[in-house]
């Protein structure tokens, strides 16, 4: 989510790998970064339209943060206690990262102070999400201390749900009559939020949870081939595996594309923090895994999941590609296979500015299409979603970096 050092640049040669099934659409122009303006100026009016209508949730909460568009084509808002709610402030910070200029600056303000109250918020593992990637982007760029007690605040609120006899976070409170205490592979992702608290508080509590989460994570998720199942759930007393599922991939036994991104940037942000070999090795793994894999595409852009059945016409996930590419940017500077990493993430960012980019005007101001939230439910399936966009930009801003030096 946030960076934390400078990416250091080498030159790398060009590395081509072998490509797998046709792009969905035509190529087109790539989106530049003055259209990328102009489609999130175009988002925040239709976010304030749909606003004006004073919509809420059944119980009540409002919607305020654009995530999706909806089956009947509307624009899809969600309340601040859903977990993809902080990526929208996040893609204001990124834009003012990006243009340094106030416009951004002003929109990422107003909507980070909309979650503040999220901090509290124990539900579920994602105030990870919702908190690092709006108030945290928002301290990264403006050092403004009144962000920090709302973050540390954050923290213990996360580490609450840490089970001492799994070694893990309980990700999800649903369905309690089946599962005791799932454990998700997106959950390596708000890991980085207690690393964050702890170099601030000087607290080891929560860079050893983090750890303790990474490492049980590490020995249950993953198989043989390095790919990862989605759940994995926990007997509360004993600490034992109960049993391994998924809830939005194709089978229990399948590769669901985004989990194996969310363990790709998991592993490689948790090496940040710890400069553990172990951890780089699994990211290493886990990338080769995927760029390796037969059923990648020619452009990068994975199915929806690596095993669904109906391979080369299943929809892509173009939330999972942004978030490899971020991923990758970040791999890159740390693994001796950089030059591969670095020159793949290029690949995948080229197909995303074009093929995969929302025409000027269209898609409601959101910048790339063609994402999958959970297929097997019939939900956000070949459409924009919001983190989709955040991971797009944050992997522009590492480029960025990279290029700098």
């Amino acid at each position: 989510m946030i960076r934390k050092s400078a990416l250091l640049l080498i030159a790398f040669p060009l590395i081509f790998v072998a490509c797998k099934g046709p792009a969905p659409v035509e190529k087109s122009t790539p989106i530049t970064p003055d259209q990328i303006v102009l489609q999130l100026r175009l988002l925040d009016e239709n976010i304030l339209k749909v606003q004006a209508e004073d919509p809420t949730t059944p119980n009540g909460q409002m919607l305020v943060m654009p995530r999706t568009i909806n089956k009947d084509g509307s624009l899809s808002l969600c309340s601040t206690g859903d977990w993809t709610s902080g990526f929208y402030p996040g893609v204001l910070w990124y834009m003012f990262e990006m243009t340094g200029q106030p416009e951004w600056k002003e929109k990422a303000i107003k909507y980070t102070a909309t979650l503040e109250d999220e901090q509290f918020n124990g539900s579920d593992h994602d105030v990870g999400f919702r908190m690092f990637c709006s108030f945290g982007n928002a301290l990264h760029l403006t050092s403004n201390p009144d962000y920090i007690p709302v973050l540390v605040q954050s923290a213990k609120t996360l580490i609450a749900r840490y089970y001492e006899n799994v070694g893990c976070i309980r990700s999800w409170n649903f369905n309690q009559e089946n599962l005791q205490c799932p454990v998700i592979i997106d959950n390596m992702m708000n890991l980085e939020l207690l690393f964050w608290a702890t170099q601030k508080t000087g607290d080891s509590v929560y860079y050893d949870i983090a750890v303790n989460h990474a490492l049980t994570t590490m020995k249950n998720h993953f198989r043989p081939d390095n790919s990862s199942v989605h759940v994995v759930d926990y007997d509360t007393i004993s600490g034992e595996v109960r049993q391994k599922n998924t809830h939005q991939g194709y089978a229990d036994e399948s590769s669901w594309a985004r989990g194996q991104t969310w363990g790709l940037y998991g592993y490689t942000m948790t090496y940040r923090f710890t400069k553990n070999k172990d951890f780089l090795k699994q990211a290493e793994k886990i990338a080769d895994f995927l760029l390796e894999h037969p059923n990648l595409p020619d452009d990068m852009v994975p199915y929806w999941d690596f095993d669904a059945p109906g391979i080369p016409d299943e929809p892509r996930d173009v939330s999972a590609a942004a978030i490899m590419a971020s991923a990758l940017y970040e791999l890159c500077t740390y693994s001796e296979k950089g030059d591969i990493y670095y020159h793949q993430a290029n690949k995948i960012m080229e197909s995303l500015s074009s093929t995969y980019a929302s025409a000027p005007g269209e898609n409601y101001g959101f910048i790339l299409g063609h994402s999958v939230g959970a297929k097997p439910t019939d939900s956000e399936v070949d459409v924009p979603i919001n983190y989709a966009d955040y991971y797009y930009l944050e992997a522009r801003v590492r480029k960025m970096d990279l290029m700098a030096y």
